[in-house]
């Protein structure tokens, strides 16, 4: 087909742009440097912190200290209220509802017109780009993308400025190529009632010839068994024979793979992994059978890292590009063309690969349990779980964990609850293999489990289909982007997903 030519030429022109921050990942990174600081130096953030006076990054370091949330507030609010050149000298009229978080406290975040144009949608195009370059027989194009957005309602702060899910504000400003072969339409994508909005959009798209699917695994998976159930067909290649590529991220997919594969009823279908977040794009898969991505040095986003043991101090030293290890576990800092500066997004990755600069997402700073010094990690949970599905055959759709603690002469333990899309037959030899993997791949969990004398066998408990959903709509955050906490180092979402659902006899 034509047009699917035309289009693949046109993505795959990106590729020469790839090799050369492959080759020259420092440069580049020191020109995006460069560029931000010369763009942030009018702005009243630069004025206060006197970008004037840097000349390196040492400079930067010293003049700005790492930030959350909390300490850029006071310029974020500003903006709301409509005021201008704050953060970034262009217009800001776009704020990203932070959904990566299970906070109680919204987080607004800015997004500028060089962060949707220069990372987000480059990081679309690239991905596309590469994955026509590894499967030259693709043909997107021919048929439709399917893409689960979230919404956006006017902010009554500021004048002509919108609120909404980072995936909203992307689908609500997409360029013209984007949206002639996207389904369903904008009306239906940006629809605020999650579960209307998914039955419409399976009715819609059950006509459509779709080709391409992106969106958080769990989310997309609802969606998928709705256009089974309105098709009444087995599998989604009956209903989509020309489909072939799932874009997924937000969570670690491998959990959720071997459904895909059920209901595409295929082993053909090729699954790409991205890493964004609401602050910004950092990562693409870049090789179809991979287990990593590339981490993308062109996007207007500088990066730094820092060690899991220099989080918490209250000056903590960051390290460059050029000082990262692989396998070493970090959190990631950044700064970007919507303004935010030395910015700690919360999100720990560890390296695969220096040359090139690969990545995989290893969780979240406060995602982790250490309540008896076991420091068990999202990593150290997903490869657990994984290993004991395989092991009995099980399916995974959701799931939590936290520390029951120590009760008289009582040892503790981890408590799970976990939601099945398949139960395993024999829980007690399920729970066996979870404790096995996480005592095989973390350590510290293997010592505090020696003999039971401070962590006994984890508790798992069986939740009844729909209990995190319901827990999610009770917050107001039933949606594509919003996630269920997996880890915590105390039982308050623990706690409060269970009462959302009731727990299933275990066998």
């Amino acid at each position: 087909m034509p047009i699917n030519s035309v289009f693949s030429w046109l993505v795959k022109k990106r590729l020469h742009q790839i090799d050369l921050f492959k080759k020259y990942p420092f440069e580049v990174q020191e020109e995006v440097f460069s560029y931000l600081i010369s763009k942030g130096k009018q702005t009243e953030f630069g004025l206060d912190h006197s970008f004037e006076k840097i000349k390196n990054v040492a400079d930067f370091k010293n003049n700005i200290p790492i930030r959350r949330y909390e300490e850029l507030e006071y310029y974020i609010d500003k903006l709301l209220h409509g005021e201008q050149n704050v953060l970034w000298p262009t217009e800001i009229k776009w704020f990203a509802k932070s959904s990566g978080t299970t906070n109680r406290k919204s987080k607004f975040l800015p997004v500028t017109k060089e962060a949707i144009d220069d990372c987000h949608y480059r990081a679309g195009k690239d991905l596309l780009g590469m994955y026509y370059f590894n499967n030259p027989e693709a043909n997107l194009y021919s048929g439709k993308h399917l893409a689960m957005g979230g919404s956006t309602t006017i902010n009554t702060l500021g004048k002509d400025s919108f609120v909404g899910d980072l995936s909203a504000i992307i689908i609500k400003n997409l360029p013209l190529w984007v949206e002639f072969r996207r389904t369903p339409s904008k009306d239906v994508a940006l629809m605020p009632d999650w579960e209307e909005k998914l039955d419409v959009m399976a009715k819609i798209t059950s006509q459509e010839d779709v080709t391409s699917l992106s969106g958080v695994p769990s989310w997309a998976l609802i969606l998928l068994n709705r256009v089974l159930e309105n098709t009444g067909k087995k599998t989604i290649l009956e209903v989509w024979p020309n489909f072939s590529l799932y874009m997924h991220g937000g969570m670690n997919f491998k959990p959720y793979r071997k459904q895909f594969e059920k209901l595409f009823g295929s082993d053909k279908i090729h699954y790409v992994e991205t890493y964004n977040s609401t602050e910004g794009f950092y990562g693409v898969q870049d090789r179809l059978y991979a287990n990593d991505m590339l981490l993308m040095l062109d996007y207007g986003i500088f990066y730094e890292f820092l060690t899991m043991d220099e989080v918490e101090k209250e000056n903590p030293q960051t390290l460059s590009l050029k000082e990262v290890e692989v396998g070493v576990n970090y959190a990631l800092v950044i700064s970007t063309t919507s303004g935010l500066w030395r910015y700690l997004i919360g999100d720990t990755i560890k390296f695969t690969s220096l040359t090139p600069y690969r990545i995989q997402v290893t969780g979240r700073i406060k995602h982790f349990i250490n309540a008896f010094g076991e420091e068990v990690i999202i990593e150290n949970a997903e490869i657990a779980l994984e290993y004991a599905c395989d092991q009995t055959k099980a399916l995974i759709k959701e799931y939590t964990a936290a520390p029951k603690y120590l009760k008289d002469k009582e040892s503790g333990a981890h408590e799970w609850l976990i939601e099945f899309e398949n139960p395993p037959e024999d829980l007690t030899v399920f729970t066996k293999h979870l404790d096995d993997k996480l005592q095989d791949v973390n350590s510290d969990y293997e010592a505090k489990r020696d003999r039971n004398l401070v962590l006994g066998m984890p508790i798992v408990q069986v939740m009844g289909e729909g209990t995190f959903q319901n827990w999610l709509k009770s917050k107001k955050k039933l949606g594509g982007q919003n996630k269920i906490p997996r880890l915590s180092n105390d039982r308050l979402f623990l706690e409060e997903i269970k009462s959302f659902g009731e727990m299933v006899e275990n066998k």
